[in-house]
């Protein structure tokens, strides 16, 4: 399987009169995006502004983050089951508006969403504050069911990334990486000597409104599947899920994992990188133990000699995390987890609900307990009338002077559990 990646860095985002690509600048037409969202009868309005690095902005119910991509060369489209047919991606050419994302906001769905500050102490916890974002508001029609109202400002923030994408398809790449990995026997073939390692990925689907879907398909309804590494970078994965900022995955996130681009840079040198293993997290217990089994069944049929493991969420998925870490590791097969914490604002609680002595070796994304005071911002794209309410937040965060006092976890990838970050933690 053989992706190129071609990345057409933007310098900037802009509102004229034609959405089109030009040196460097995307420009976008608002009624494009307008006609184009509000084709969906679930939405009653949509606006939408731009946020730039080093501004005194904040972006604030966060719902998803998308990354604009589209497909150049090759089978199927990107978000394939969403926006377009299920035919297997991750091959040909994809080019990337690098540099950019686009946001969904608007009335909160769940208590689980965001903030993203462009400038202050909050913008060193958050990736996207570095990015320029189009940041897209939708706002429901009255008495939306929750369920209804996610899915609309999911395919508003698809529908959006894919018309500003179709931009750059005929443009020149300003960069093309390329990532290539073999099938399981032409590896082994080809690196006889290399430790055979694999990804076990964990996405976040316990339900209400903690959903993840792979090409399409509700997270819940599969069991541990395989993919080739480069199938997410496509889009296979997308985000539908209000668990709570910090460590929620993003689409950004899935399209841009650092575990799998990691492994790639070193497939074929250090170690064979045979693959991903996809996994739910569930509720009950039975689907836990179904799925734990087949997820170490399947690192015991690929002969795995090591396996990194990473989670979503925090919680009831710790439970999930330590099941597939230990009967992986009754396997004979070494395991490394990429977790968070919730140790309480001093540190001092125990930092997940589940553990085992088999699970020693753990990367974490830091403590999102901790507590951060978020200064006031000259702008609001967005509400704040949520921040009291949302994962993080409590009666009293927002101050009359408009400064926010929050736990890590209300802040959008502060400690995200790819690694996708800039936190961690050691044991003194």
């Amino acid at each position: 399987m053989r992706l190129e990646i071609g990345n057409v860095f933007i310098k900037d985002v802009v509102f004229g009169d034609e959405t089109k690509f030009a040196d460097g600048v995307v420009t976008v037409k608002k009624q494009d995006i307008i006609d184009l969202v509000m084709e969906d009868d679930h939405i009653k309005s949509v606006d939408m502004d731009v946020a730039h690095p080093g501004e005194k902005t904040r972006i604030t119910p966060v719902k998803d983050v998308v990354e604009p991509r589209v497909k150049v060369e090759g089978p199927g489209g990107v978000f394939p089951g969403v926006l377009s047919n299920v035919e297997q991606v991750g091959s040909g050419k994809t080019n990337v508006a690098k540099g950019m994302a686009v946001m969904t906001t608007g009335k909160i769905v769940g208590f689980q969403e965001g903030i993203i500050d462009m400038c202050g102490p909050g913008a060193d916890y958050t990736p996207f504050s570095k990015t320029i974002n189009l940041v897209i508001k939708v706002e429901p029609i009255d008495g939306l069911k929750q369920h209804e109202h996610e899915k609309a400002v999911r395919f508003a923030g698809f529908k959006t990334a894919a018309l500003v994408a179709e931009t750059i398809k005929d443009v020149t790449p300003d960069e093309i990486k390329v990532y290539e990995v073999e099938t399981l026997f032409e590896g082994v073939r080809k690196y006889p000597d290399l430790p055979k390692i694999g990804y076990v990925q964990m996405i976040q689907t316990q339900g209400l409104l903690h959903d993840t879907y792979v090409y399409g398909v509700d997270g819940k309804q599969i069991i541990p599947t395989l993919l080739y590494p480069t199938e997410c970078m496509d889009g296979a994965i997308v985000s539908g899920n209000c668990v709570s900022a910090c460590d929620k995955n993003t689409t950004y996130h899935q399209m841009n994992n650092p575990v799998v681009h990691d492994l790639l840079e070193r497939h074929g040198k250090d170690y064979n990188f045979v693959g991903i293993i996809v996994t739910n997290e569930n509720v009950y217990l039975a689907d836990k133990e179904r799925s734990s089994n087949m997820t170490a069944k399947l690192a015991e049929f690929l002969e795995l000699d090591g396996v990194i493991i990473s989670q979503e969420g925090f919680g009831n998925p710790d439970t999930d995390l330590i099941m597939n870490c230990k009967k992986i590791e009754k396997k004979g097969i070494h395991t490394v987890i990429v977790t968070d914490e919730y140790a309480g604002r001093d540190g001092a609680s125990q930092s997940l609900a589940d553990a085992d002595p088999l699970a020693n070796a753990v990367v974490t994304g830091g403590n999102a307990n901790e507590v951060i005071v978020l200064p006031a911002m000259d702008k609001i794209i967005g509400t704040l009338d949520f921040v009291d309410t949302i994962a993080g937040g409590f009666d009293g965060s927002l101050s009359e002077d408009g400064s926010i006092t929050v736990e890590l976890q209300a802040i959008t990838g502060a400690t995200n559990e790819v690694g996708f970050n800039k936190m961690s933690a050691r044991t003194l």
